[in-house]
């Protein structure tokens, strides 16, 4: 029997991938975010180890690359929360696995990360507005201990967002 353990991935850690696979029809927007998405999140440790974005950044894992650069990532959500999701990440974590960690060493990534997104709703024409997500902690609903900006549009946000 497969015990997860094979591949180098420990079992708690697919919890935290399955969660990024849509259990309903993830194209449409009246759908609340998912339990499965706050269980992760719940389950999910704090920890600076590889996560599922290191791979998709060594190209272990396919992914919809909509722009990259020397420093950054984005790529298409696989469980898209909006008719346009997309999360970019810094392509070298350096300890920021999430914003509640950031120090002033990681001044510039996260511009980086703020200046992209506008990019990336520049090029996929959301010229009517975005919202910008950034999940920090269990509480925050983070799933994935890497940071990581969600770049939401295509649809009218409703206020409050949670």
């Amino acid at each position: 029997m497969w015990s997860g353990n094979e591949t180098g991935i420990d079992k708690s850690r697919l919890i935290v991938l399955s969660s990024h696979f849509p259990s309903t029809n993830p194209t449409n927007p009246s759908i609340p975010m998912a339990s499965s998405e706050k269980e992760a999140a719940l389950a999910a440790v704090p920890s600076d180890a590889p996560t599922i974005f290191d791979k998709i950044i060594n190209k272990e894992i396919p992914s919809k690359v909509v722009f990259e650069d020397d420093k950054v990532l984005a790529f298409r959500d696989i469980s898209p929360q909006a008719p346009t999701h997309i999360l970019i990440i810094p392509k070298v974590k350096d300890g920021l696995t999430g914003l509640s960690k950031a120090e002033e060493r990681h001044f510039d990534i996260l511009g980086r990360l703020l200046y992209t997104a506008k990019l990336v709703a520049k090029q996929e024409g959301l010229d009517d507005g975005f919202r910008i997500v950034i999940n920090d902690g269990p509480s925050g609903c983070q799933s994935v201990y890497h940071i990581h900006v969600h770049l939401l549009g295509g649809r009218q946000m409703n206020w409050p967002p949670g």
